[in-house]
């Protein structure tokens, strides 16, 4: 590249050199038209000859050159690539459109998510609560049922509190009477028996302490052989059908003196 650049600007020189000899010499000829006629041809000889060295040397140093020569761009090149005002203005709406649309569909990405995520929430709570009526109505089928028997219960229970205890197992002398009472406990003990199988048990005797959750006090008395806030009597006994209360027990509740 410095061979290059020296080698340029001797040419340029020399091109000067020879332009103004060869002015001076056109001068002189129009001067003495006769007498420096051999000189004027002999300093275009010179010109030409150093015009032809200049071009040789320029020849000479492109060929060694490396580098590829840089194409100028026009104006109107320029002009094309170099974006105006309008165009960037233009620039400027689209993004801000784009980056409008962008939000908005972030926006509505949001809202079916949230929506999508309470349905799921919703079906689940439904199922959970379909599912819980389903266990329900199967455990508590027989509640209605139990409640109709319950009064049986009762009235069998009431027969054998009415045979004095001296009679119930005095097959001699009252044998009707202890037949009797020995049928109606069998009687009572297959229908506890059914009642238990089904999940429903008897609750309510005396001496329990008394719970106003399963409990229900017809009255207090005072007792001296009881414990305050125990049951001292069982009016009704009470019910029970899977951890359910069905009938609660009547009792007296026996009180500080």
């Amino acid at each position: 590249m410095a061979y290059r650049t020296s080698s340029i600007r001797l040419a340029r020189v020399l091109t000067k050199q020879s332009q103004l000899t060869a002015h001076r010499s056109i001068s002189m000829a129009a001067l003495q038209p006769q007498n420096y006629s051999i000189n004027n041809i002999l300093c275009a000889s010179r010109s030409s000859s150093l015009i032809s060295n200049y071009n040789n040397n320029n020849t000479y140093c492109h060929s060694f050159s490396t580098k590829p020569e840089e194409e100028q761009p026009s104006d109107e090149a320029a002009a094309a690539q170099s974006p105006s005002s309008e165009d960037t203005e233009e620039t400027t709406t689209n993004d801000a459109s784009e980056e409008d649309k962008i939000t908005k569909l972030e926006t509505q990405i949001k809202d079916l998510k949230d929506q999508v995520l309470r349905s799921l929430a919703e079906q689940e709570n439904v199922r959970s609560i379909a599912k819980r009526d389903v266990q329900n109505a199967k455990t508590f089928a027989i509640t209605s049922f139990a409640k109709s028997l319950l009064d049986t219960s009762d009235n069998l229970s009431r027969a054998l509190d009415a045979v004095p205890e001296e009679l119930r197992h005095d097959h001699e002398n009252q044998p009707v009477l202890a037949n009797l009472y020995e049928g109606i406990t069998m009687t009572e003990a297959g229908l506890n028996k059914a009642f238990n199988k089904n999940g429903l048990k008897k609750f309510g005797e005396k001496g329990e302490k008394f719970d106003p959750n399963i409990h229900e006090a017809l009255f207090e008395y005072p007792d001296p052989e009881g414990e305050v806030g125990n049951i001292g009597q069982v009016m009704k006994v009470g019910f029970m059908l899977n951890e359910r209360v069905v009938r609660p027990a009547e009792v007296g509740v026996v009180k500080a003196p």
